[in-house]
């Protein structure tokens, strides 16, 4: 069995004093044992944690207690090792970055559509799917059909809207990302340009996973997550995909026999992006992260 819980949230809402709540809210997931990583901001609060069953609810329960954040919703999956190294509440400007001043979750968003209705609304004619990820999520799995818009981070999405919007004249739009939040900005920005009907998935991929069988699903292939997991697949499974710890981007199974990949230092998708001198500190690392495994600890570095 599965012994640690994590769970992904976030929750928009006004923080007077956002600042103010960093240090409690690190001392309840340290004296927990929870790990992970939270972002606040005056906008709301981020972030994936994992921990056993007991601690996660007890940091949840703290969450929910902070200002505005009483009704605040959370997705669960498992993992059999914690997927972090350390916790940390880190303190932002966004708690996901779009760059634009004017967009506002709290104030409207689009229309919230079940994981057992999604596919009824994207099968109609009339309606454009849209992926808000970026590149590297969309390359290891995404809807059937979805438009790629080739962002780099979730900043370039409204340059890549203004570009694009004469596409999708007189279309429905549904947007979709990994656990709802990015599609609570890219909505309210949607609205705000002047699109009537928008729509976004509620809970995200990780929650249509969950939720809908592969037998009736219209996902092809995983799903990236944040974590030391890198996938998910239907019923939240953990999938096939590893992280390059050079460039942090995942790797199928197939991308280790590539005659790039040298474990820890580099692989196909970096190889040219480092000098020998980074290329050497990388080895170094890896050497110290094997040490550590034959005494029986993580190297955190």
């Amino acid at each position: 069995m599965s012994k640690y819980v994590v769970a992904a949230l976030y929750h928009f809402t006004k923080f007077e004093d956002h600042k103010a709540l960093q240090a409690p809210l690190q001392a309840v997931c340290d004296a927990q044992g929870v790990k992970g990583s939270l972002l606040l901001a005056h906008e709301g609060i981020n972030g994936t944690i994992a921990g056993t069953r007991t601690d996660i609810n007890v940091v949840l329960a703290a969450i929910r207690a902070l200002p505005g954040c009483a009704d605040f919703d959370h997705k669960e999956s498992f993992s059999i090792e914690m997927p972090f190294l350390r916790m940390k509440v880190k303190l932002k400007k966004e708690i996901v970055t779009m760059g634009q001043p004017s967009v506002d979750p709290t104030a409207h968003v689009g229309n919230y559509v079940d994981p057992e209705n999604w596919n009824d609304l994207i099968a109609q004619d009339d309606v454009v799917l849209i992926d808000t990820r970026n590149d590297y999520e969309v390359e290891i799995g995404t809807f059937k059909g979805a438009v790629d818009p080739h962002t780099k981070s979730f900043g370039e999405f409204p340059d890549w809207w203004k570009k694009n919007k004469d596409r999708f004249h007189n279309k429905r739009i549904a947007m979709f990302c990994t656990g709802g939040i990015r599609c609570e900005k890219s909505t309210n920005y949607l609205l705000g340009e002047g699109v009537q009907d928008v729509y976004h998935l509620k809970g995200g991929i990780l929650k249509y996973l969950e939720n809908v069988s592969q037998e009736n699903s219209t996902w092809e292939g995983e799903c990236f997550v944040f974590d030391s997991r890198v996938s998910v697949k239907h019923g939240l499974e953990e999938g096939q995909y590893e992280l390059c710890y050079a460039c942090r981007m995942p790797l199928a199974p197939e991308d280790f026999d590539r005659p790039e990949y040298e474990h820890g230092v580099t692989c196909h998708q970096c190889i040219d992006t480092h000098d020998e001198d980074r290329k050497e500190r990388f080895r170094e690392r890896q050497k110290q992260v094997e040490l550590a495994k034959t005494r029986g600890t993580k190297h955190i570095g």
